[in-house]
Parts: structure tokens; C-alpha cells; sequence
């Protein structure tokens, strides 16, 4: 993850997305989106990966809360600039992530210091969520996405279980993350 390959995948990854983006013709209704997880996608964690092995140790969600409320995972450039893109051809952007709800406003403010500034909405687990696995959170998030009319044309996460299950996107985009495997 520090190397040469892994910001090449990234590039790859999210210059792959902008041809597909850019080829979309939207609907002009205001419907059209496209879902970002936010962990290892938008912002890096690597920091706490490297002062905790890289992933040689068990995973600690009390450190792991830890390393979430100091807010200072720095942004992952291309899916940044991608990001850009999306908003620029005038999708609405849904971030959609695994933390809890009691993280709203740290990853609001560690979005905003890494430089995201627009999103149409923030959908982060709620306490009725907890221990739920992230696909099953997700596809049921996707769901009410699609059922308020929303066409969710694509889809950008690190884990297979942003991307899979109900009410999955017209198109998705896996980027790369050989730390940590999230059902």
C-alpha cells in the first residue's frame, strides 16, 4: 500500500470509472448517483495501519475509534479527483460508509480537511445497524436508495461489500486493498 503498484491500481481504478462516468448520459432529474464509501476509498487509514503492523495484529475497534476521532486520514488523491468528476458531470454523490452515526461529525470534518466539500448525503450505520455485516447494511441502504427513486448508476468502494448485494449499481468499481477483507 506504499509502494508503486498500489497507486497504480488506484489510478487505474479511478480513471476506468471517469471514462465510464463520462460516457453516462443522465437524466437531468436529479436521480442519478453515484455511491462512494469513504474508508480506504475517499480517505486513507493507512496511518493506523502502519502503527499497527499492517494488519499483523488482531483488529482492535477501540483503537480503531481511536485512530476515527482524531479525523486525520489523509485523502486518497485519484478517487479524490474522481470524485470531482462525478460531481462536476452533476451526479448526486451519496457517501455510504460502515462507521456509526456517533462518527458523523469527525468524518464530516475529516472529509472537509481533506478537501471534499459536496455531498448529497451522508449515510453512516445507526445504532439499530450495530454488529450488522457491512453487506447486509449496505444492500439494505442501497434498497431504500432505489425505492425513493434513485438510480444508482455506479458505485466505488474498497471491499467487496460495498459493492455486492441487493440493489447493486449499474456499473462498480473495486478499488484495491490487500490489508483487510470487511464481509
Amino acid at each position: 500500500m506504499t509502494g508503486r503498484g498500489y497507486k497504480m491500481d488506484i489510478d487505474r481504478v479511478s480513471d476506468e470509472a471517469g471514462v465510464y462516468a463520462k460516457s453516462l448520459e443522465l437524466s437531468g432529474d436529479g436521480k442519478d448517483v453515484w455511491i462512494f464509501d469513504i474508508d480506504d476509498t475517499l480517505l486513507s487509514n493507512l496511518p493506523y495501519y502502519v502503527e499497527h503492523g499492517y494488519c499483523l495484529e488482531v483488529f482492535d475497534p477501540i483503537e480503531f475509534d481511536k485512530w476515527v476521532q482524531r479525523g486525520m486520514a489523509p485523502v486518497i488523491e485519484p478517487s479524490f479527483k474522481f470524485y470531482e468528476k462525478v460531481l462536476d458531470l452533476g451526479f448526486k454523490v451519496f457517501l455510504l460508509i460502515g462507521r456509526s452515526e456517533h462518527h458523523r461529525l469527525i468524518t464530516i470534518e475529516n472529509l472537509t480537511k481533506a478537501g471534499f466539500r459536496r455531498w448529497d448525503k451522508l449515510i453512516l450505520r445507526d445504532p439499530e445497524h450495530h454488529g450488522e455485516l457491512a453487506m447486509a447494511f449496505k444492500s439494505e441502504k442501497r434498497s431504500e436508495m432505489v425505492e425513493e427513486g434513485y438510480r444508482i448508476l455506479g458505485n466505488s468502494g474498497d471491499q467487496w461489500s460495498d459493492l455486492l448485494g441487493a440493489a447493486p449499481s449499474s456499473r462498480s468499481f473495486k478499488l484495491p486493498n490487500p490489508m483487510y477483507y470487511i464481509p
